[in-house]
């Protein structure tokens, strides 16, 4: 009688795993921050007589005057902390309920005991991207026992490939929406710097005008390319250290699937003979 063999695939990681639309999150951002600049930082009460052209009287009227560009970078630092948090809850279901060493450890223990129902317990209980891939090649081990016609290697095999194939199903979970934060660390400096030349074309262009009557000119000219400078600067420093902070964090649950992994594999080769 034949019997039908079916794959089981990973559970699905329950809870938030990741916004896909990344676009419609910086369109938000950069309404919100094109909209703070012409409501807020360009508001009368900001102003010397409640006019933006005029002198700034604190920090609001003094960032208006960094010119439109200040709303751009804005909206790279809105979207940098829209992505992060988002990496963050996404990242926190992924990791599952859990302390990741320990599940790992208690994972390796019942793998040593050969107690294969209480590693399947402890997946149930743990949830997330590591518990998937676990119970995955979970699976794999029981339907190799039951396979016969191959080589002990071949099973071998054949387990560690339903583990990397339930990992590459869990990675883009992992590292979805952190290429555009890797983007922004360059983005920001870059779209700061042209604040900064932008602030330094008016305040060149101010003193070759020449006169007493452009000295407000060249006063707005350095406070532009000075404030774009500090928000461009500061920008790109919260998307490298948001940047390498996930990248970090993802590189510890591969490093802990990597781990369970080849303990798997190690216990199937263990307690198996080779078949004649």
């Amino acid at each position: 009688m034949a019997t039908t063999q079916k794959t089981a695939s990973p559970k699905k990681s329950q809870g938030f795993t990741g916004v896909r639309g990344a676009f419609w999150i910086i369109v938000v951002c950069a309404i919100i921050a094109f909209t703070l600049f012409f409501t807020w930082f360009g508001h009368g009460s900001h102003f010397q007589d409640g006019d933006s052209a005029n002198h700034p009287l604190d920090i609001w009227g003094t960032i208006f005057k960094g010119g439109i560009i200040v709303p751009v970078i804005h909206t790279l630092l809105l979207t940098v902390i829209a992505m992060s948090i988002e990496r963050w809850l996404a990242l926190k279901t992924a990791f599952g309920k859990g302390a990741l060493p320990k599940f790992v450890a208690n994972i390796k223990a019942a793998l040593n005991a050969n107690d294969f129902a209480k590693a399947q317990q402890l997946c149930d209980a743990q949830k997330g991207s590591v518990a998937n891939v676990v119970g995955a090649s979970l699976r794999a081990y029981k339907e190799m026992e039951t396979t016969p016609g191959l080589k002990k290697a071949q099973k071998i095999a054949k387990i560690q490939q339903a583990h990397e194939e339930a990992t590459q199903l869990e990675m883009p979970t992992l590292t979805m929406n952190l290429p555009i934060i890797a983007t922004i660390v360059t983005l920001g400096t870059l779209t700061g710097l042209l604040g900064t030349v932008v602030g330094m074309i008016r305040s060149f262009s101010a003193l070759s005008a020449g006169g007493g009557a452009d000295s407000a000119a060249l006063s707005q000219g350095i406070s532009e390319a000075l404030i774009n400078t500090a928000f461009g600067i500061a920008t790109s420093w919260f998307a490298v250290v948001s940047y390498n902070y996930f990248t970090n964090k993802v590189d510890k649950l591969t490093f802990a699937l990597d781990e369970v992994g080849y303990s798997i594999a190690q216990t199937y080769e263990a307690n198996h003979t080779e078949e004649a």
